[in-house]
C-alpha cells in the first residue's frame, strides 16, 4: 500500500468534509502537524470539531483555523496562550468541551483501542462531571468518559519509514500517538522518511498500521515562549 504523498494537500485529498471531528497531535507548539493544519486552512473546510490539548497560539498551528473561523468546537484541556481562542470562547462564538489532560489523552487512546468508555476519578465533584454517569467502585465515585472516535487524525513525527512506523522526538511525542490511534484515517507529517527496515523495532512509538497517509516536509519549529538569561558582564 502506497502511503507517501507529495504534499499535505495531496495527503488530505478526499478526506475533508464540513462538520467532521479531527484529532490533532501536539502540545502548544511542540509536535504539531503544522503543514497539515495549513492545508486544512487552505481547503476552507468549516464547522470543524477539533480534539487537541489546546489550539496553538495566535497566527500559528490550530490558531490559524480559529482566525479563519473554520473551527466550531474545541475539545481541549486548556485555552493556553491563544488570545483569539479565549476571545471566541468568552464571547460565545466557539464551543468548548474542557477535558483534564490525562482524560483527553485516555479518551483518544480508548477510541484507538475500540473502547467506547471508561470510568475515572478525575473531575468527580467538579463541572467536568456535570451530566455524566457516576458509578461507585469500592465506595468511591467515578465518572464515565467516552472514547474519542475521530473522522480524521493529523499528527507529526520525527522519523518514519514508508509503511508509517514512526518515532517521535522526546516531548514532541505528547498527544501524537493517541491522536493517531483514534482516527478512522490518520495522516502523518514527518521530518524524515527512512527506508523500511532501518528503524529499530524496539524504538518505534507508533506502528504503521495506524498510519494511512504520510508526507515529509520542512517545519518552522517556533518556540512558544523565548526565555533568556541576562547577559553576563
Amino acid at each position: 500500500m502506497q502511503k507517501i504523498y507529495g504534499s499535505a494537500a495531496e495527503a488530505l485529498d478526499g478526506l475533508l468534509s464540513d462538520g467532521m471531528l479531527i484529532a490533532a497531535g501536539g502540545f502548544g507548539l511542540c509536535g504539531i502537524p503544522e503543514l497539515l493544519i495549513d492545508a486544512i486552512v487552505a481547503s476552507g473546510t468549516k464547522d470543524l470539531t477539533v480534539a487537541s490539548n489546546n489550539a496553538g497560539v495566535d497566527g500559528f498551528g490550530l490558531g490559524k483555523l480559529l482566525e479563519t473561523r473554520q473551527i466550531k468546537k474545541m475539545m481541549s484541556s486548556y485555552v493556553g496562550e491563544n488570545a483569539e481562542f479565549m476571545r471566541q470562547y468568552l464571547s460565545g462564538e466557539l464551543e468548548l468541551e474542557f477535558n483534564p489532560q490525562g482524560t483527553l489523552a485516555e479518551r483518544m487512546r480508548a477510541g484507538g483501542a475500540g473502547i467506547p468508555g471508561f470510568y475515572t476519578k478525575t473531575g468527580v465533584g467538579t463541572q467536568v462531571a456535570e451530566g455524566k454517569e457516576v458509578k461507585q467502585f469500592k465506595g468511591e465515585d467515578y465518572i464515565l468518559e467516552e472514547g474519542i472516535f475521530a473522522d480524521l487524525a493529523i499528527v507529526k513525527a520525527w522519523k518514519a519509514d514508508a509503511t508509517g512506523n514512526a518515532i517521535f522526538r522526546k516531548t514532541a511525542r505528547n498527544f501524537n500517538p493517541p491522536a493517531a490511534m483514534c482516527g478512522k484515517v490518520c495522516v502523518m507529517e514527518v521530518e524524515e522518511i527512512v527506508p523500511v527496515g532501518s528503524l529499530d523495532p524496539d524504538a518505534i512509538h507508533l506502528p504503521g498500521i495506524y498510519v494511512h497517509r504520510l508526507i515529509q516536509g520542512q517545519h518552522e519549529k517556533r518556540i512558544e515562549k523565548v526565555t533568556t538569561r541576562p547577559k553576563e558582564a
